[in-house]
């Protein structure tokens, strides 16, 4: 029987959401073991002099745990 649990997390590009995703994921792959999936909850923007700086997700990411 597996178990996985959800952690959330918050991750950044200046380049895309997409890349953003891809940087979240990424990063927390090198983190957890077993990352099996994620869902992208909240998308922003940080907007300076009338243009976006940075684009930001917050991610729920599943993983399963160890035996």
């Amino acid at each position: 029987m597996s178990v996985a649990r959800v952690t959330e997390i918050t991750a950044s590009s200046s380049v895309s959401f997409e890349d953003a995703i891809q940087k979240g994921i990424a990063r927390a792959d090198e983190t957890l073991d077993q990352v099996r999936g994620a869902w992208v909850q909240e998308q922003k923007v940080v907007v300076e002099g009338g243009k976006i700086t940075d684009y930001r997700v917050n991610l729920k990411i599943t993983f399963v745990l160890k035996d």
